[in-house]
């Protein structure tokens, strides 16, 4: 009963993905609003966001709200901002934080045989489906191949775990250092709003209950 009347096609799943409903400036405008709405103080909502930004340089694909959720926790940061803030890592960024995170972790590594940049997705789409058949195969009569996997981790995934730590960082750190004074200055211009609908609101009961007396 919860299934649509017309199902979606898989070329309209990866378009919503690639390009969601109403825009990415809608989208962005949609995280930045419930980001503006959380109750914490500053400082904690910008370590979530913090937490979430990093979390998009890491290659656990699938896993981001969860790696998220536990940085957030570990560094005592908000975890909904965390969440909402994986939202930096995105069809439009991940070629670009992909790029950069491979590139630098093959130089740390001086890895010689790593994956070319332009198989990096194709690579991991086919780890994760290998990874899905090994796994299934502890359930059935398949044979588990998991050597078909070591190519994979040494020439993609360590690189890009290594390399993406250093932009991520820095990445969060910037990402705190912008969104903590902004969110308290908009959180002090609230409360102030706030006080001043209920001077206002205060102030007519006064005069009403003095128009009563005075009858």
């Amino acid at each position: 009963m919860f299934k649509r009347r017309a199902p979606r096609s898989y070329l309209h799943i990866l378009a919503r993905t690639v390009y969601p409903r109403g825009g990415w400036w809608r989208a962005v405008l949609y995280v930045v609003h419930r980001l503006r709405r959380l109750p914490d103080p500053a400082h904690k909502i910008s370590r979530g966001i913090a937490a979430g930004v990093f979390t998009s340089f890491t290659p656990f694909f699938g896993l981001h709200f969860l790696i998220a959720a536990v940085v957030a926790w570990a560094i005592r940061g908000n975890m909904i901002a965390a969440l909402l803030s994986t939202f930096v890592g995105n069809p439009l960024t991940f070629p670009l934080i992909a790029t950069v995170s491979v590139e630098l972790g093959t130089t740390i590594l001086g890895d010689e045989n790593a994956i070319p940049l332009g198989r990096i997705f194709g690579a991991f789409s086919n780890a994760s489906a290998e990874l899905w058949h090994n796994l299934s195969a502890i359930f059935t009569d398949e044979v588990a191949h998991w050597g078909r996997l070591e190519n994979f981790f040494w020439h993609l995934f360590l690189p890009y775990l290594v390399g993406g730590l250093i932009p991520g960082l820095i990445a969060g750190a910037a990402a705190y250092a912008l969104s903590r004074p902004l969110i308290s200055a908009y959180q002090k211009a609230r409360i102030g709003r706030m006080k001043r609908g209920f001077a206002r609101r205060r102030a007519r009961a006064d005069k009403a209950e003095a128009a009563m007396k005075a009858e």
